[in-house]
């Protein structure tokens, strides 16, 4: 059953358009991603479907009856000054529950004495309540909560006490209690740790009611969802898939779709020739041919060239002379806070070349390490000893090496005055601040546009160790692709902070996590791993074999324990692909037998062109118009068979 409908949804601002003629419809158990760049209109798409902003034009249907509940990027600010608890504040999602709590209290205490009336106000009440979830919503708020990273001390906080971290994760767990027909999350990772996004996926996955989320975590729109709205140039298109089989259907169809245009330029061109010959040798039946061909050329529908994916950015990063082989060593590093020790006794070594994610859930003391090396903390005990010739190029999640009274381009030229403004501009066009752009203040810049000019910053420095706090947060998918290649080519070596598991699984040769807890000796996993490009997986079933041993199953218990879920997964995606492979040899036996009749047309149409129906002008018309669809086709079904 549809869940939501949106038809030809357009917004404009004067003539400058955001949003033009979006259409798409969602089951009730539907899971859509919703992708683009910054700025591309996602959010503004979140607010034309809530009502909080009125479209231009188009409509938007949703099923009767259906509730809908929406996380907004800034739904932290709902909470300022709030004196609430955590824990309050969640129930506060439930007032008809809540309502009926206090009326059910005010009831009983008169049943004693009751009237008929009374009675049946309270045995109708309380039917009601218990139906409406009355008896399980405390306890599914406690525990969303839980799930979120606020144990018992944390739901009893003030709500005005938490950070603005905090708050997001507050405002997800108000809408996951509430259960909406309609849930729409607009960037719900942020601020997530790997095992919080983990229970988010699965809840997600569990879901039995239609989501709608917008997220550049790529890792995590694979997992959830089953379908995905494009946004790209005003316009969007829904695919069937997560990101990654949509976003190869995204590349097919551009591609199909450039070689239909430039075709039909050709046939364009062709007839525009033929016509000009015709007219060129100016006798009366050549004449007939010529206007015939022309009315035949106008009435064509002509195709709009596609336009090309909205502009990278380009990245790479300068390098220093190479550093020693022993780039950095921590040796016994213990650091906290008065009432807190965060970690203890903490020894790596990190050699040249290494990428090294460190990674933990929230609060365990992965920024401060990186301060510990880069000197801006110090340590209760211990020492960091860094290696010969080591040049540090450091990214701040918190983009704090930014001045906000400058302008993007004093920003960038002020790091580097001797170079020229043609060299600063260049550098920034590749960031995507072209024109005007670099003109604003950096005060008005948003999360994102503030990430791209620190990475900017962090380019045109001479380095060989990158240190990398949170790179990807505020990042649109091609930003962070353009980072991770970046990355990539980085002959240095780089440490680098992160949630974002498609980097991880793409780029570490190392993982150290911090708080590993038992069956692990102390607070700091080191793992080196054997298969880059598939790290992340590799790091999570190497550490749950550990844990299933540490149990006290067998290594071969313990081995099929940790594969049993890989395997489920495999035997899925082995069953698709046998079904998808089986739809694929079906299409091509198709299209095979409509080449062999198309192209048997084609030679009886030539054969009659240059024969019988040479002197008739109508029939020659008549065929030429048959043989150029037959031909249009026929390179379609060449084009699907060498793909195939």
């Amino acid at each position: 059953m549809i869940a939501i409908s949106v038809n030809d949804l357009s917004l404009s601002y004067g003539t400058a358009p955001v949003l033009e003629k979006v259409s798409f419809a969602l089951e009730e158990n539907d899971k859509l991603g919703i992708i683009g760049v910054n700025g591309c209109g996602k959010s503004t798409l979140f607010r034309l479907i809530t009502g909080e902003q009125e479209p231009t034009a188009g409509e938007v249907y949703l099923s009767k009856g259906k509730t809908v509940g929406i996380l907004t990027q800034d739904g932290a600010f709902d909470f300022e000054g709030d004196t609430q608890t955590v824990l309050e504040r969640m129930y506060q999602a439930f007032p008809a529950l809540l309502q009926a709590e206090e009326r059910l209290a005010t009831l009983e205490a008169q049943l004693k004495t009751a009237s008929e009336s009374v009675i049946r106000e309270y045995t109708d009440l309380h039917d009601r309540f218990v139906r409406d979830g009355g008896l399980e919503f405390r306890g599914r708020c406690a525990s969303v909560l839980q799930k979120l990273g606020f144990d018992a001390l944390a739901a009893a906080q003030p709500v005005s006490t938490l950070s603005g971290g905090q708050r997001t994760r507050l405002a997800l767990a108000v809408q996951l209690s509430r259960e909406p027909d309609i849930l729409m999350l607009d960037e719900p990772t942020n601020h997530l740790d790997i095992e919080t996004l983990a229970w988010l996926e699965s809840f997600l996955l569990s879901y039995k009611k239609c989501v709608m989320v917008i997220s550049h975590d790529r890792y995590f729109l694979d997992k959830v969802t089953n379908k995905t709205l494009a946004i790209e140039h005003h316009r969007a298109k829904l695919y069937n898939g997560g990101y990654t089989k949509s976003m190869e259907q995204r590349r097919l169809d551009r591609e199909i779709a450039e070689r239909h245009w430039k075709n039909q330029q050709k046939e364009i061109a062709r007839q525009v020739a033929y016509i000009a010959q015709q007219r060129a040798w100016n006798r009366e039946r050549n004449i007939i041919a010529a206007e015939s061909r022309q009315k035949m050329l106008d009435k064509m529908e002509k195709l709009e060239r596609p336009q090309n994916a909205p502009r990278a950015i380009h990245m790479r990063f300068g390098e220093a002379l190479a550093s020693g082989n022993d780039v950095l060593q921590a040796r016994e590093l213990t650091m906290g806070f008065p009432g807190r020790t965060l970690f203890r006794d903490l020894s790596f070594l990190i050699k040249r070349g290494e990428r090294v994610m460190i990674v933990g859930p929230n609060g365990c003391g992965k920024s401060t390490l990186i301060k510990l090396i880069l000197g801006q903390l110090a340590p209760l005990s211990g020492r960091i000893e860094e290696g010969y010739h080591v040049e540090v190029g450091y990214y701040d999640q918190e983009n704090q090496n930014l001045t906000f009274d400058n302008t993007v381009l004093d920003e960038l030229w002020n790091a580097y005055p001797t170079k020229t403004e043609t060299e600063i501009r260049n550098t920034l066009g590749m960031f995507r601040f072209t024109g005007d752009e670099v003109f604003k203040e950096v005060s008005v810049l948003s999360g994102g546009e503030r990430a791209r000019l620190t990475l900017a910053k962090l380019m045109l420095s001479k380095m060989n160790l990158l240190v990398l706090d949170e790179p990807t947060n505020h990042l649109d998918i091609d930003s962070r692709e353009a980072l991770e290649s970046a990355l990539e080519q980085f002959d240095g070596t780089i440490i680098t902070v992160s949630h974002d598991r498609y980097l991880i699984e793409k780029l570490a040769t190392r993982i150290l996590e911090l708080h590993p807890g038992a069956p692990f000796a102390g607070d700091l996993l080191d793992y080196q791993v054997d298969h880059p490009g598939t790290s992340y997986s590799e790091f999570r079933q190497y550490k749950a074999l550990r844990i299933a041993r540490a149990e006290g199953a067998s290594p071969e218990t313990a081995a099929a324990q940790t594969t049993v879920g890989a395997g489920k997964e495999q035997y899925l995606k082995n069953k698709q692909a046998s079904a998808e492979a089986r739809k694929k040899k079906t299409r091509i036996e198709r299209l095979e037998k409509e080449k062999d009749a198309l192209e048997a047309e084609l030679a009886a149409i030539e054969q009659e062109l240059f024969g019988s129906a040479a002197a008739d002008y109508v029939r020659a018309a008549e065929l030429d118009a048959r043989k150029n669809e037959a031909e249009e086709r026929l390179l379609e079904i060449y084009e699907a068979l060498e793909e195939a």
